[in-house]
């Protein structure tokens, strides 16, 4: 794979098969929330699949705009994934959703 924009807010489709028991499958948009030098010098990057269906309840489920939708970040999902997940990128988050993902990160979290 050539080299990636792998920085804050970025949106890539990402293939999360194989997946086990309740975690989101199937080839989806996810957003980068890993700290962009770390996503460069390391071989995986920390992401939050987006879902396009359901109903926004945060702080699990925070409502954003990407690829021209109203989709879901769903941040009881975060993971780290391999960079050979990435397929392509698609677009990025705007600073204001990308602070919500963030609030919502924090409170999934207990940070």
């Amino acid at each position: 794979m050539t080299a990636l924009n792998l920085n804050r807010g970025n949106v890539f489709w990402v293939n999360l098969n194989p997946t086990r028991g309740s975690e989101i499958a199937k080839l989806r948009p996810c957003v980068v929330v890993g700290a962009t030098p770390i996503n460069k010098a390391r071989r995986t990057v920390v992401v939050v699949p987006l879902f396009t269906g359901g109903k926004p309840r945060p702080p699990l489920a925070i409502p954003v705009r990407c690829l021209e939708k109203d989709v879901i970040a769903v941040c009881d999902q975060i993971r780290a994934i391999d960079k050979t997940r990435l397929v392509k990128k698609a677009g990025s988050l705007s600073c204001k959703d990308l602070a919500a993902v963030d609030d919502g990160l924090r409170q999934v979290l207990s940070l």
